[in-house]
C-alpha cells in the first residue's frame, strides 16, 4: 500500500506492480510513464515551411481547401498563379480545376468572369502564352455550362476579337500599347496551335478563324515595320510559320511566299535596326530549309551499298604498299585490308594478352610525340602529292 502511493498510480490503471509474496527484499515498484501532450501545432503551419514559400502554392491548395476562398475570382487567379509557378502540375490538377469551376460557374456573369481572368493572365504573365492555351483548349471541352452568350469557347474568341478590332490603332500606338498588342498575337498563335475543335464526325481540326487572323496581324506588323512590330512577326513565323504553310498549301494558296516577298521588301526598303533586319533574313532562312523539319525518304529501309549512292561518302582511304588508293566501296576491300594489317604492326611493344614488353621509360613511346623529320616529312607529302595524281588518272 505505501509502495502504490509513493508511486502515485493512479487509481483504475492497468500497471501492474510485482510485490514477492515472501523474502527480505521487496520488488521496486514500476513508475507509470506520464501521458503524451498532443501538440496543437497544424501540420501545415508556417513554421514547417522555408521563408519566403508561398503556401498558396502548394500542391494540395487546390485539391482539399477550395471550399475556402470567397468568390470564384480568388480561386481562378491562385490557381493561375499556381500554374505559372509550378507547370508541371497541369496535367494533375486540371481535372480537379475543371470540375471544381463546373460547379461554381452557373451563370453568364462568371463564365465571361472566367474567360477574361484567363486572358488577362495570358497576355500579361511572360511564358504564360503557351499554358493558357492548353488551358483554354481542355476547358472548351470540359466545362459543361453553356448560357445564353454561348459556351466557353466561344466567349474566348469573342474576347479575341474584341482585341483583334483594335488591331491598327495598337501597332501605331506607344510602347505600352504595342507590348499588349504582341502579347495578344503571340497568345493567339498558340491558341491557334493548341485549340482542338472535334467535327461532326469526330475529326479534330484548328480553328480556321484564327488562322485568317493570323494572316490579317502579319499584315499589319509588316506594314507598320518597327523594331518592336518587326520583332514579333519573327516571334509569330517561328512558332507557328510551318502549321500556317502547311494550312494554305492544302488550299492551294501561296500566302507564305506573299510573306516572305514582303520580308525581303522590308529588308532591303524599312529603316529598322540592323539586329532586326538579320533575325528577318535568320526566318527566310529557316523556312527555305522547311522551317527546320527532316523527312527521311525511307524510314523503315536501312542504307545499304545498294540503295544508298552515299553510303562509302564518309568512309576513310587507305594504302597499298604500292600507294593505291582503295576504300571500303572497293570490291577486294577485305583482301586489301587484311595485307595492310599484316605489313603494319601498329603495337609492336605489346603481347596478345596486353602485357607491355617494354618499360615505361621505353624510346618508342616518346618518340610518337616528337615531330616528324623535315626529309621525311618532305618525302611523305611528295608520296601524298603522287598518289592523288594517280588516283584521278
Amino acid at each position: 500500500s505505501e509502495h502504490l502511493q509513493q508511486a502515485r498510480i493512479p487509481s483504475g490503471s492497468q500497471e501492474k506492480v510485482s510485490v514477492p509474496d515472501s523474502g527480505p527484499e521487496m520488488a521496486e515498484s514500476q513508475v507509470a510513464v506520464a501521458p503524451v501532450v498532443t501538440s496543437k501545432l497544424s501540420v501545415k503551419a508556417p513554421e514547417f515551411y522555408p521563408s519566403g514559400y508561398n503556401q498558396n502554392f502548394a500542391d494540395s491548395a487546390f485539391e482539399d481547401e477550395y471550399d475556402g476562398y470567397l468568390t470564384l475570382a480568388e480561386y481562378v487567379q491562385d490557381f493561375l498563379n499556381h500554374l505559372a509557378e509550378q507547370p508541371g502540375c497541369f496535367e494533375t490538377e486540371i481535372e480537379h480545376f475543371a470540375e471544381t469551376v463546373n460547379g461554381w460557374v452557373t451563370a453568364d456573369e462568371t463564365l465571361q468572369e472566367l474567360v477574361e481572368l484567363i486572358y488577362q493572365q495570358a497576355t500579361s504573365v511572360p511564358n504564360f502564352s503557351y499554358m493558357g492555351a492548353r488551358l483554354c483548349n481542355y476547358l472548351s471541352h470540359h466545362l459543361t455550362i453553356s448560357t445564353q452568350s454561348g459556351s466557353f469557347r466561344q466567349l474566348l474568341l469573342q474576347r479575341c476579337q474584341t482585341e483583334y478590332e483594335n488591331r491598327d490603332e495598337a501597332a501605331k500606338g506607344d510602347e505600352t500599347a504595342q507590348k499588349q498588342f504582341h502579347a495578344f498575337v503571340l497568345f493567339l498563335a498558340e491558341l491557334y496551335l493548341n485549340l482542338e475543335i472535334k467535327g461532326t464526325k469526330g475529326q479534330v481540326t484548328r480553328a480556321e478563324i484564327l488562322q485568317g487572323g493570323l494572316r490579317e496581324l502579319l499584315n499589319v506588323l509588316f506594314s507598320n515595320p518597327v523594331d518592336n512590330n518587326l520583332m514579333c512577326a519573327v516571334k509569330l513565323l517561328k512558332l507557328a510559320g510551318s502549321v500556317l504553310e502547311d494550312a494554305w498549301k492544302e488550299k492551294g494558296k501561296n500566302d507564305m511566299e506573299e510573306i516572305i516577298q514582303r520580308i525581303e521588301n522590308v529588308v532591303l526598303d524599312a529603316n529598322c535596326s540592323r539586329d532586326v533586319k538579320h533575325m528577318l533574313l535568320k526566318v527566310v532562312e529557316l523556312r527555305s530549309s522547311n522551317w527546320g523539319r527532316v523527312h527521311e525518304t525511307s524510314p523503315h529501309t536501312k542504307a545499304t551499298p545498294e540503295n544508298d549512292p552515299n553510303y562509302f561518302m564518309n568512309e576513310p582511304t587507305f594504302y597499298t604498299s604500292d600507294g593505291v588508293p582503295f576504300t571500303a566501296a572497293d570490291p577486294d576491300y577485305q583482301e586489301k585490308y587484311q595485307e595492310l594489317l599484316e605489313r603494319e604492326d601498329f603495337f609492336p611493344d605489346y603481347e596478345e594478352n596486353g602485357m607491355a614488353l617494354s618499360g615505361p621509360g621505353d624510346q618508342y613511346f616518346h618518340d610518337l610525340d616528337n615531330k616528324m623529320d623535315p626529309e621525311i616529312e618532305e618525302a611523305y607529302e611528295k608520296f601524298c602529292l603522287e598518289s592523288e595524281h594517280k588516283r584521278k588518272q
